[in-house]
């Protein structure tokens, strides 16, 4: 038997109300997932945008930064 529909067996033997908690949950798990899922592309895309930049010369070292107070 498939996990949906194991899940969707137990769904129906809970009362209204804990079913309702229940879709409450699975619409909470989705928005989660979604919002992990941009999280990790967003990772994976300034992972891939800077991959080229670590093999680049440095343009400025230590010595070039200074304070200046006006």
């Amino acid at each position: 038997m498939a996990l949906d529909e194991i899940v969707y067996q137990y769904a129906q033997r809970l009362p209204k109300s804990l079913q309702e908690e229940l879709l409450n949950y699975i619409q909470y798990l989705l928005v989660k997932a979604e919002q992990q899922e941009k999280q990790e592309w967003g990772l994976l895309s300034l992972s891939s945008a800077m991959r080229e930049l670590e093999d680049e010369p440095a343009l400025y070292s230590m010595a070039d930064i200074k304070e200046n107070f006006g």
